[in-house]
C-alpha cells in the first residue's frame, strides 16, 4: 500500500494548490524518512548531479532551453501573426478556410517554435476574432485554436520527445523520425473533421465572401509563400541536420537559435531587449522545468526506496492479457493523470517504474514512446486542467465562454485517442515497430 499511499498523498496535496515541484520532493523525503532508512536521503545531490550531466545524460536536457530560446525569439518576431494572415486569406474563401489555415499554422508553429503556451496564445489574440467576425461557431473556433496549439507537443522538435528519449534511454534524433508520420496523420484527421464538420453544419463556419478580397489570387499565394518558405527553411535545417547525422538534437537545437535570430533580423524585429526578453524568458521556463524534474526524480527516489516501485512492477506484470493488458492498462492511466499532471511530472515519476515493466515484457521502446508522446498531448486538451484550455481562456474574447471552449476540444480529443488507437493496433502502418504484439 506504500506505492499507492505515495501517489494518493502527491495528488491530494496537489489539488490543494500546492506547488508542483517542491510537492513531490517533500513526499519522496517524508516517505524515506518514515518507511525506509533516512541515510539514503543523502543520495539526494548526488540524484541532482547525476539529472544535470554528471553521467553524460544531461547532455540531451541541454536542449530544452535552446528550444525554449528559439521559440520565443520566433515568438517575438510575430512570426504567427504574418503565417495566420497570410494563410487566412489563402484559405478563407472556403467554408471552413479559416479553421484548416489554424490547423496548418499551427502546424508550422509546433515544427517551428514547439512553445504550446506561446501558439495557443498567439492564435487565440488573432484567428479568433476574425472567425467569429464571420460567423464561425464559438466552440469550433475554441476546438480548433485549442488542438492546433497542442501539435507542439508530438511534431518535432518537441521538448517531450525530448523528455521522454532521456527517461526511456532512446536516442533522440530516433523519436523525431518516429514522430513524423503520426503527427502528420493527426493532422490530417484535424483537417478531415474540419472539413466533415463544415459539410454537415454549413452555417458553422461560413466562407469569406469573395468581396472582401481586394487583391488577386497570385498575390495572395506571393504572400504566403513569404510568410511560410522563412520558419520552413528553419524547420528544414534543424530536423535534416538532425535526421541526416550532421548534428545532435542538442547541437541542432544551437543551430536552431541562430536561425531564430537571424529570421529576426530577416523579419526586422530584431533588438536587444527582444533578446534580453527572450532570454529572461528561456531562464524562467528552464528553472520551471527542471525544477519539476528534480522534485520528481526525489519523488522517484522515495517511491523506489520504500518497495512501491518493486510493487506497481509485480502488479504491472500479472495484469490479465501480458503485453496487450499492460499496454491498454498504462494508456488508460496516462490518460487519466493527464487530467491533473503536467507531461513533465508524468514522465519523470510514472514512466521509470513502468520502464522496468517495457523492458521485462520486450517491448519496441520507440513504439511505446510514441504511444506515451500522443497520450501526454491529449492531457493538454483534457478538462479540467488542460493547460491548452486555460492559455486559451486567458486570451478568449468575452463572449467566448469555458463551456464553448471545453465543447469545442471534446471531437479533437476523441480524433486523438483514435490515433493512439491505431498506432497501438497497427504499428507497421507507420512503420513504427516490427515486433509489436500483435491484436490477432
Amino acid at each position: 500500500m506504500i506505492g499507492i499511499s505515495i501517489f494518493l498523498l502527491a495528488l491530494i496535496l496537489l489539488l490543494f494548490g500546492f506547488p508542483v515541484a517542491f510537492t513531490f520532493a517533500g513526499v519522496g523525503i517524508l516517505f524515506v524518512f518514515l518507511f525506509a532508512d533516512p541515510s539514503q536521503l543523502a543520495q539526494i545531490p548526488y540524484r541532482i548531479y547525476s539529472n544535470m550531466g554528471d553521467n553524460g545524460d544531461g547532455i540531451v536536457l541541454m536542449a530544452i532551453p535552446l528550444f525554449i530560446f528559439m521559440g520565443l525569439i520566433l515568438e517575438r518576431t510575430k512570426l504567427a501573426e504574418q503565417l495566420l494572415e497570410s494563410m487566412g486569406r489563402l484559405f478563407g474563401s472556403v467554408r471552413g478556410g479559416l479553421a484548416v489555415s489554424t490547423i496548418l499554422v499551427g502546424a508550422l508553429l509546433a515544427a517551428s517554435t514547439g512553445v504550446v503556451g506561446a501558439s495557443v496564445v498567439a492564435m487565440g489574440l488573432i484567428s479568433m476574432p476574425v472567425m467569429l467576425r464571420y460567423g464561425y461557431s464559438k466552440a469550433l473556433s475554441a476546438g480548433t485554436i485549442c488542438a492546433a496549439g497542442t501539435l507542439g507537443q508530438l511534431i518535432p522538435p518537441s521538448i517531450v520527445l525530448i523528455i521522454l528519449g532521456d527517461v526511456l534511454n532512446i536516442p533522440v534524433g530516433d523519436l523525431f523520425k518516429a514522430a513524423i508520420k503520426p503527427g502528420l496523420v493527426l493532422i490530417g484527421c484535424y483537417i478531415a473533421y474540419i472539413v466533415i464538420f463544415c459539410m454537415i453544419k454549413p452555417e458553422a463556419a461560413p466562407p469569406i465572401p469573395v468581396e472582401d478580397e481586394n487583391v488577386s489570387k497570385t498575390t495572395v499565394i506571393k504572400e504566403a509563400l513569404v510568410a511560410v518558405i522563412p520558419p520552413l527553411l528553419l524547420i528544414l535545417v534543424v530536423l535534416g541536420s538532425i535526421f541526416f547525422g550532421v548534428a545532435t538534437p542538442t547541437e541542432s537545437s544551437a543551430l536552431g537559435c541562430i536561425g531564430a535570430v537571424f529570421l529576426a533580423l530577416i523579419y526586422r524585429k530584431f533588438t536587444f531587449s527582444m533578446l534580453w526578453e527572450s532570454t529572461m524568458g528561456t531562464v524562467k521556463i528552464t528553472a520551471m522545468v527542471f525544477a519539476v524534474i528534480l522534485g520528481a526524480s526525489i519523488f522517484s527516489m522515495g517511491f523506489a526506496y520504500t518497495g512501491g516501485e518493486e510493487e506497481v512492477a509485480e502488479l504491472l506484470l500479472n495484469l490479465p492479457g501480458e503485453k496487450w493488458g499492460f499496454l491498454i492498462f498504462t494508456m488508460l492511466l496516462i490518460m487519466f493523470l493527464g487530467f491533473f499532471l503536467d507531461y513533465i511530472e508524468i514522465s519523470y515519476i510514472v514512466l521509470p517504474i513502468i520502464y522496468i515493466v517495457v523492458e521485462t515484457l520486450q517491448i519496441n521502446t520507440i513504439w511505446f514512446a510514441i504511444l506515451v508522446a500522443m497520450n501526454l498531448q491529449t492531457s493538454f486538451l483534457t478538462p479540467p486542467f488542460g493547460f491548452a484550455l486555460f492559455y486559451l481562456r486567458g486570451v478568449a474574447p468575452k463572449e467566448i465562454k469555458t463551456s464553448d471552449i471545453y465543447f469545442g476540444v471534446l471531437p479533437f480529443i476523441a480524433i486523438q485517442i483514435a490515433v493512439v488507437l491505431s498506432i497501438l493496433v497497427f504499428p507497421e502502418m507507420y512503420g513504427l515497430t516490427p515486433d509489436a504484439p500483435k491484436l490477432w
